[in-house]
């Protein structure tokens, strides 16, 4: 990368425009004040993106209610340009629905990557170009190298904020654009730097839920937006014995041990069983041993892969969830089909989710990802017609 400018162009930093996605939070305000500092033009975007008038007093939920004066605030302490675009619609039909109808489908999605796919790295990135910017500065704890290749996507020098799991989908143009000061720092530098310029927002605490889901209750924000849609149904066994009823298969996740609601049942032992499938043609919630949810293969759609090096079968590493480890895995494309098979014990993986693959040579690059179509467990093949509940 050039040493010119702290962002990599030959040119002085004042001849460089930067649009900053400001959120409101201590992360995205933290990157604007260091780019005003080092000389940058700095213009900051922020895009309201849900029910503006139900959260205006609600914190630490991006892009809505108080977190829009937020980021206000610090850009004016910050003395640029700030600007507030009404992306409300297109969240709620690209992100918000997409949500509903994953949940219904029995597959647990990742709205923030649907978020950075669609509005963030599409809309804003091109509102970003017609202001003439010369890039898209963002918060996130990632690193863009410039390898010998071209540009490449890195996880964060802190592996505990590391975000590179919810930018697998950023395509090489994007990438290309995008710039992300913090991706060499951790949360503590972070929080200093925002004390040092006295940010208004620096003893803001960070977000720990989605955006759009008020204390985590991911159901009601279905049953919200899909009224009507959602039936009761059986809570099975493995085997296909039937142990109670549900009220809906959004109310249960892959994994999930507490609140089956089967009590009782005789020869079983409910802390002992866990959701292991959720049958949506059936609309049964499927429970079993925790064996079940071991799984031996991993198939993947909707590649997007930003290495130069083509998709083909190798070793790699894989994370299967945004705060899980890198596990060893081998690559393997059939008929087109991408399907990882886990060298190491990987259990509880939900259709929906995302598996972002990590170069074996350099565990930092990532290579790029797909969404989790279907996983294949052999103990529950092995076993499935074996079991009894009794």
């Amino acid at each position: 990368m050039s040493n010119n400018n702290f962002l990599g162009f030959n040119r002085k930093p004042s001849d460089t425009k930067v649009v900053v996605a400001m959120s409101g939070g201590v992360d995205s305000s933290v990157t604007a004040a260091l780019l005003v500092e080092k000389g940058f033009e700095v213009v900051g975007i922020t895009l309201q993106l849900y029910d503006y008038g139900k959260t205006i007093e609600k914190t630490g939920a991006c892009c809505a209610g108080s977190d829009i004066n937020d980021a206000r605030l610090v850009a004016s302490q910050l003395d640029i340009p700030h600007y507030v675009l009404d992306y409300e619609s297109k969240f709620k039909e690209q992100v918000m629905d997409d949500f509903a109808d994953e949940y219904l489908a029995g597959r647990t999605p990742i709205p923030c990557v649907k978020c950075n796919q669609t509005v963030k790295f599409t809309d804003l990135f091109k509102m970003s170009k017609d202001l003439n910017a010369d890039a898209l500065a963002t918060g996130h704890y990632v690193q863009r190298v410039e390898g010998e290749n071209g540009v490449e996507l890195h996880r964060g020098d802190d592996h505990e904020k590391d975000q590179s799991y919810f930018l697998f989908a950023t395509t090489k143009d994007q990438l290309d654009y995008l710039r992300f000061p913090l991706g060499n720092m951790n949360k503590l530098e972070t929080r200093k730097i925002a004390d040092k310029f006295d940010l208004k927002v620096k003893d803001k605490p960070d977000s720990q839920d989605i955006c759009f889901v008020p204390n985590g209750k991911y159901s009601d924000i279905v049953r919200r937006l899909r009224p009507g849609s959602i039936e009761a149904g059986n809570i099975t066994y493995i085997d296909g014995s039937i142990l109670g009823k549900h009220n809906g298969i959004i109310d249960y996740t892959i994994g999930q041990r507490r609140g089956l609601g089967i009590g009782g049942v005789s020869g079983l032992d409910e802390t002992r069983l866990y959701v292991v499938d959720i049958n949506v043609e059936k609309n049964q919630v499927v429970v079993g041993p925790k064996e079940a949810l071991n799984v031996d293969e991993i198939y993947l759609k909707d590649m997007n892969w930003i290495s130069d090096a083509s998709l083909s079968e190798e070793n790699i590493f894989v994370k299967v969830r945004n705060t899980g480890n890198l596990i060893k895995a081998k690559l393997k494309l059939i008929n087109n089909q991408v399907i990882l098979l886990p060298e190491e014990h990987t259990e509880g993986i939900s259709p929906g989710q995302a598996a972002v693959i990590y170069n074996i040579k350099n565990t930092n690059h990532v290579l790029g990802g797909g969404w989790i179509e279907e996983t294949k467990s052999k103990f529950v093949a092995n076993h499935k017609n074996s079991f009894s509940a009794a």
